[in-house]
């Protein structure tokens, strides 16, 4: 159970609040602009837009994971659901059975609160939404029926950064960490790796929204309760451009806490485009962190 002193967000709301916020999103599903996409299609009738979801959440796993940043994992791991399906497009995913291929388990809201329910019961330090952007309303509807039931875990918001600040603007009082990827800045990089040519566009306005609402990441005995959290993937050629990258989030904060990742190798698509072909080397990324450290960023995790 969590300290009186680290309620989760989530508790401070009234429930009509959050149910206000959960119907009207969930209204939205009927001609979908939940994300960037805006894709149009009526979700509740079955159709499917670019994230391939459609009426229902599909879980591909659930449970705790300790692979994460250690302020998420401390000693009990980080207790994340993986979404199938995905905004984004981008041709070097490394979870592609989820996100392309949208494997995993149909379920419906009450079933979800379950599943967040049963995260608490394992002793997760967190519940942990992993691509939660387009599935948004499904998983507030379920938020709201979990904490009926008592739960009381730090939220987590793990996502690929492409998030809309009409929707972010709902999750403002939600949301405990937000965990967004910057993968990179450039449009026609963008457009070419992510399927996103306005990525660039909606990770400025985001990411200022995302520190607005939680601030800086908030540790406790290790384990984080409050705050923003970044990835960062260093591309092979600098494709992501991360000095760039490291100036915006800088901009934004120096002592944003920030996880430079190394572990790029080609999967999927990625085998069929040359310049992402081949795994990052050492030399690369220390190169990288080099640079970021140099645009001023002040806390970047081990």
């Amino acid at each position: 159970m969590i300290q009186p002193a680290f309620e989760p967000a989530y508790h401070r709301l009234r429930k009509e609040d959050l149910v206000t916020r959960a119907e009207s999103l969930h209204r939205q599903l009927t001609h979908c602009r939940i994300c960037p996409r805006g894709c149009g299609v009526d979700r509740l009738a079955g159709e499917t837009g670019f994230c391939g979801i459609g009426a229902s959440v599909v879980v591909a796993s659930y449970g705790p994971h300790f692979g994460e940043e250690r302020p998420l994992v401390g000693r009990r791991g980080s207790g994340t659901v993986f979404f199938a399906g995905c905004n984004l497009g981008c041709v070097f995913c490394q979870n592609c059975e989820i996100s392309r291929h949208r494997e995993g388990r149909a379920v419906d809201c009450s079933q979800l609160a379950d599943i967040f329910i049963e995260i608490e019961k394992m002793g997760c330090h967190n519940l942990n939404l992993v691509t939660p952007t387009h599935v948004v309303p499904h998983i507030l509807l379920a938020l709201i029926e979990a904490r009926d039931r008592g739960l009381t875990l730090p939220l987590v918001w793990n996502s690929g950064g492409y998030d809309g600040i009409d929707m972010l603007t709902v999750l403002d009082g939600i949301v405990d960490i937000y965990m967004p990827d910057v993968k990179m800045l450039d449009p026609i990089t963008a457009e070419r790796l992510l399927n996103a040519a306005d990525y660039p566009d909606v990770i400025r306005t985001a990411l200022p929204e995302m520190h607005r609402q939680v601030g800086e990441l908030a540790i406790e005995q290790g384990v984080a309760w409050r705050g923003l959290l970044v990835r960062h993937l260093v591309m092979p050629h600098d494709l992501a451009e991360t000095a760039r990258v490291a100036r915006f989030i800088a901009s934004i904060s120096p002592s944003t806490a920030v996880n430079l990742m190394d572990q790029y190798h080609p999967s999927d698509r990625a085998f069929a485009i040359p310049d992402i072909s081949r795994p990052l080397e050492r030399p690369a990324f220390e190169r990288a962190r080099r640079e970021a450290v140099a645009a001023g960023l002040t806390n970047l995790l081990p």
